[in-house]
């Protein structure tokens, strides 16, 4: 059965903020700037989707 156009959406964006973790070592500022967003979106974004990288907890920048 096919998903949602909606439910293709957040896998494709889940799918992005993932790589681009990756690519940055998970350092969630780097990550947000490549992806153009603000640290704030994707620190939301990582939370709703329950994004989590194993075996280590995610650094944040601190303000």
């Amino acid at each position: 059965m096919m998903n949602s156009l909606k439910e293709q959406i957040r896998e494709i964006e889940k799918e992005e903020i993932i790589r681009a973790l990756k690519e940055c070592d998970w350092v969630m500022a780097k990550a947000a700037r490549q992806l153009g967003i603000t640290e704030r979106m994707i620190g939301y974004k990582i939370k709703k989707y329950g994004i989590r990288r194993e075996g280590t907890e995610l650094r944040v920048k601190s303000q």
